[in-house]
């Protein structure tokens, strides 16, 4: 229904209300009919396509009593009716234009234009224009339009977790293939097209988009699925009034008063109100069918890249040699890196400065783009970067090798970093869990989602450890965007499925599911586009907030529709024994819509969360304590494996270690056991609930201890006998496993108690 409809109505209801106050009687019974006759033709033609779809559409009722208000001549009653049901058609359609309006076009991540050389020289020529053959140059930061081979300036560099949903980039070396869609985040190259843009990679994802969308079932909205018994009931009791009485307008009467306002008003009122405060917390909600889809949801397929993970290479663990310690390699290392603009470079530059390293300025650089950096860095001559490099440039010692096998079973990758001509460190760098991934977890399976899935193009083995420590139902893994929609349709086999990415690959998926849910902050146009619900923020947990205020919304849609049927049969009663006129009945009609439209309102209250526990700058700041004492859990690591067999024990090392244990770590543990927790406790609900914690304190400042006389009973100059050192090594190795234990489950409770911070 064309959105100028309803002023219209209105305009002519109006007009005519004001001819008939001025006795020109039929020339108002005319402008309600020109205000009912576009609704009733429209309404109309709908009730006949349900029907042949053997359907009972809520507007049938609507559409008999404008019919029969009119034939019996009751015409103010027809366009008061008119104007009930085209209020609630607009307020459907606002719904859905309002999301629509903050979503990007599908395509907008594909560049309109591309530097093609034409007579030898570079010129900028629309896409489509492309054929295969065609030399293009891809520039840094752009986004490849074609598929295409690398033509010059190879080994280059890019992001495919748009399409593949590797996190971390991959190099390609001339002559390779790559696929369109992809994000050059190396240096400027050459590109031969193989084929035009219509037939290329991300064309043919956006095709199967569409072919989702078009195999998706529709979803049957509440009103509907209430009109299936409101519509025979309303006739069955029209026509007994009718045939009881003969008076045809009590039939009528019966007609007006069972006009199923409460669900052409009270459903859509109450589903654009949950919408509105669903989008004032980030949650974009398309339409009422994907709101009503979203509070059925019990089982939820997540990707994984981006989505539970960080989609961003994060330094995890450092492993020198015992000529390093973990924060010279890092600082040499960052410091190189200051020059690239590699996303693992800026992610190395980032933790350095984090941790409050002093980084050098590097000389003498010389760029194996592709694979790495040299350069001169305080007097070290320094080469960082992939390991097959790095060894080829450097000697490579067993224990790097070994580091490198770890990082890879665990689905990360290594950085190699030498320092004049010896592999000094090996910097372990994956795609960690969001720190908010397992509370968000949590959150869901609470908003009642009952089955949870995972679904990634990652590798079997990484895709199981992720989903063994989140606790998942299902791990699909090794997709390519077809197996995706694959899952999808597996899993909506069990119920209806809600699916959520933000990727390229994952806009098919996204499309096929009964609720598509898009990670709209960072996440690609297609998958915004195919998505029923955006979430405009980068927060997992919203999801389970979005799927709170669905139920909630819904609750109180089905509540106002039911009271309202409830009055509407007891008007229904009345009308059939003769004590209402049409004309009373839709003034009757009017009062109950008024009263369920009202209690339809409520949807818009946010859903109440607590008041935090902790301020934005007190979650920061204890944070910032954490990132202070990472280096120590770096060297703990060290000093342990400088006491395993073979290698020679660094007692100096060793002693400096106890200190800064009684300098740094013993007063922030006892600080937290005797004064935040206890200030935090009594901010939160029930008796002692960091008693936990308190408990894990207890085993740090034991094993501080017992480190500490284990050192302290060493001599300088001679090494630990075989017991000691064994024992030694297991309260470094236990010391730092709790740390980083606690450290993550304190970050994620202070991330809790702050909310929104």
């Amino acid at each position: 229904m064309h959105k100028l409809l309803l002023p219209l109505i209105l305009l002519l209801t109006a007009t005519g209300g004001i001819a008939a106050l001025s006795g020109a009687g039929e020339a108002a019974d005319w402008l309600w009919l020109l205000a009912t006759a576009p609704v009733l033709l429209w309404l109309l033609l709908e009730s006949v396509r349900k029907l042949r779809r053997g359907e009972w559409g809520v507007d049938l009722v609507a559409g008999l009593a404008m019919a029969g208000s009119l034939l019996l001549g009751q015409m103010l009653t027809a366009a008061v009716i008119a104007l009930m049901f085209a209020s609630g058609q607009a307020l459907e359609s606002y719904a859905a234009n309002r999301a629509r309006r903050e979503l990007t076009a599908l395509l907008a991540r594909t560049p309109a234009t591309v530097e093609r050389q034409t007579a030898g020289a570079w010129q900028t020529v629309p896409v489509a224009e492309v054929k295969a053959g065609d030399r293009l140059l891809v520039k840094t930061g752009a986004v490849l339009p074609v598929d295409g081979l690398v033509a010059a300036g190879g080994p280059i560099s890019l992001d495919e977790s748009s399409l593949t949903g590797e996190s971390l980039p991959v190099s390609h070396p001339d002559g390779e293939a790559v696929a369109s869609g992809t994000l050059n985040v190396g240096q400027a190259f050459e590109l031969t097209a193989l084929r035009p843009a219509a037939d290329s990679t991300y064309a043919a994802i956006v095709r199967l988009v569409q072919e989702a969308q078009t195999g998706k079932a529709p979803f049957t909205r509440m009103a509907d699925r209430y009109a299936f018994w409101l519509v025979p009931l309303t006739l069955v009791v029209a026509g007994l009034a009718w045939l009881l009485s003969g008076d045809p307008l009590r039939a009528l009467a019966v007609l007006v008063v069972a006009t199923p306002c409460p669900l052409i008003l009270a459903a859509p009122v109450a589903i654009v109100s949950g919408i509105s405060a669903a989008a004032r917390r980030g949650i974009l909600i398309k339409n009422g069918a994907a709101l009503e889809a979203l509070a059925d949801g019990k089982r939820l397929l997540l990707d994984k890249t981006g989505t539970l993970t960080t989609g961003l290479a994060r330094l995890v663990d450092i492993e020198t040699d015992s000529g390093w310690t973990a924060e010279e390699v890092l600082t040499l290392c960052a410091s190189l890196e200051q020059v690239s603009l590699h996303p693992v470079s800026a992610a190395l530059v980032q933790v350095a400065r984090a941790r409050g390293l002093a980084l050098s300025t590097p000389t003498g650089l010389a760029d194996a783009p592709g694979h790495g950096l040299s350069g001169t860095v305080d007097g070290h001559q320094v080469a960082a970067g992939q390991p097959d490099w790095v060894r080829s440039v450097a000697d490579a010692p067993d224990w790097a090798q070994a580091a490198l096998e770890r990082a890879l079973n665990e689905g990360g990758m290594a950085v190699f970093v030498a320092v004049d001509g010896r592999v000094a460190g090996v910097l372990r760098m994956q795609d960690e869990i969001r720190p908010d991934t397992p509370r968000a977890i949590r959150a869901l399976r609470a908003a009642g989602i009952e089955r949870l899935s995972m679904a990634t193009g990652d590798r079997q083995d990484i895709a199981d450890s992720i989903g063994a420590v989140l606790g998942l139902d299902a791990v699909y893994a090794g997709l390519t965007p077809e197996g995706k929609v694959e899952a999808v349709r597996r899993e909506r086999e069990g119920g209806v499925t809600l699916m959520t990415g933000d990727g390229i690959n994952d806009a098919p998926a996204l499309a096929l599911a009964d609720v598509g849910i898009a990670m709209g902050a960072r996440g690609a146009g297609a998958s915004s586009e195919a998505a029923d619900v955006v979430l405009m923020v980068d927060r997992l947990d919203r999801l389970a907030e979005g799927l709170a205020l669905a139920r909630r919304t819904r609750a109180i849609a089905r509540q106002s529709v039911l009271a309202g049927m409830a009055m509407s049969g007891v008007a229904m009663v009345v009308a059939a024994a003769g004590y209402l006129t049409p004309l009373a009945g839709a003034v009757l009609q009017e009062l109950i819509d008024v009263a369920v439209i009202l209690n339809a309102l409520r949807a818009l209250r946010p859903i109440s969360r607590p008041v935090p526990a902790l301020s934005v700058a007190e979650q920061a700041r204890l944070a910032a304590a954490h990132r202070d004492l990472q280096p120590l859990l770096d060297r703990l690591r060290t000093q342990a494996e400088s006491l395993t067999p073979g290698r020679a024990p660094n007692l100096t090392g060793l002693t400096d270690l106890t200190r800064v244990l009684a300098e740094e770590l013993v007063p922030h543990e006892q600080g937290d056991e005797r004064h935040l927790h206890p200030a935090l406790a009594q901010r939160m609900p029930g008796q002692d609930p960091l008693a936990l914690f308190s408990r894990t304190h207890r085993e740090i400042l034991h094993l501080c201890e017992l480190i500490r006389r284990d050192v302290d009973a060493l001599s300088a100059d001679t090494a630990p006998d075989e017991r000691s050192r064994q024992r030694l090594v297991r309260q470094l190795f236990a010391l730092e496993a709790i740390l980083r234990l606690h450290f993550d489950q304190e970050n994620e409770l202070y991330a809790g108690l702050a909310g929104e911070g």
